[in-house]
């Protein structure tokens, strides 16, 4: 049986750009929302509106990940305090995924903390799309809809009719993700096997597999300074690839990224709207999720099942 408490969609400060269009998309208008800030710039976050008794679905991206999360968590013990029924968070993109595990003594596991917040500040569901690692979602003990970026690459890539299309990882730790992506197509994959000397510093890299005379897409869940992806690129056209473009779902693009895009061999690089980007970049095409998560939260809603939103091969 379908829901019959309200709906009301929120945004946070950071991703008012694309909860307009999730709420468009979905049919209402944002939610009235204030966060004022004290000189020391401690939040205090107020809705402007009656959430009692509503399905209340509040849109946060995280970075930059301190003031953005903390903010997340605030709106959502406003919303459990104003006796909201039920509390969603979206994340379009989900900061600290990176962190989740010991890859070395003495580091912690930020994604594990992250779900630990969440959970302690009352929110009932988690929904977002392109983790780092699928297997976060068994860090929370609430329910968590992952929703694939798939849904609006794939269509976009075929659109382009590559003949020879090899996917490829730019890391091999994103061999799974690659494998997935070229199912689709029935298309090959390579790996690039890089080693660093320190987070965002490449010290060398080396491509598995054939790639001459092929289209190579290169597939990632985000891109950070941009370093990677322009050495996988580079190293792919100089093994006699005929072309070379990327797709990441979330644009993070710190630091020199844009530069290191703009510089690249790359055809194009073809992100998602989870992050807005902070300058124009004629080598960027952004493809909107909105309408996504839109009809995701009518699913939601009505407590039906999120898979028809995927693409299947």
């Amino acid at each position: 049986m379908a829901s019959f408490n309200p709906v009301k969609i929120f945004s946070g400060s950071q991703s008012t750009y694309l909860a307009e269009k999730i709420a468009h998309y979905y049919g209402k208008d944002l939610g009235g929302y204030t966060c004022r800030r004290f000189s020391d710039g401690e939040m205090s976050p107020s809705f402007e509106e009656s959430v009692r008794g509503c399905d209340v679905f509040l849109i946060q991206s995280t970075p930059p990940p301190g003031d953005n999360l903390m903010e997340l968590l605030l709106m959502v013990d406003a919303a459990r305090r104003a006796s909201a029924h039920y509390v969603t968070v979206v994340i379009p993109y989900f900061g600290y995924a990176r962190q989740d595990r010991k890859d070395r003594p003495r580091v912690a596991i930020a994604a594990k903390l992250m779900a630990n917040m969440l959970a302690a500040s009352g929110a009932d569901r988690l929904m977002t799309i392109d983790l780092h690692a699928g297997q976060i979602q068994g860090f929370f003990d609430f329910p968590v809809d992952h929703l694939e970026g798939t849904s609006v690459f794939v269509p976009y890539i075929k659109s382009l009719n590559l003949d020879n299309l090899v996917i490829a990882s730019p890391d091999v730790g994103g061999a799974n993700r690659a494998r997935t992506f070229a199912k689709h197509f029935n298309a090959d994959i390579v790996l690039c096997d890089k080693h660093r000397k320190r987070a965002n510093e490449i010290a060398s890299m080396q491509v598995i597999g054939d790639v001459e005379g092929a289209n190579v897409v290169l597939v990632d869940d985000l891109i950070d300074t941009g370093g990677t992806m322009a050495k996988a690129a580079q190293i792919i056209l100089e093994k006699g690839a005929q072309s070379v473009r990327a797709v990441c779902t979330h644009p993070v693009m710190s630091g020199k990224a844009h530069e290191n895009i703009a510089g690249s061999v790359l055809d194009e690089l073809v992100v998602a709207d989870t992050l807005p980007l902070r300058q124009p970049n004629s080598k960027i095409k952004v493809l909107s999720v909105a309408e996504l998560f839109a009809k995701a939260i009518g699913r939601i809603r009505d407590h039906e099942s999120i898979s028809s939103l995927f693409i299947r091969y």
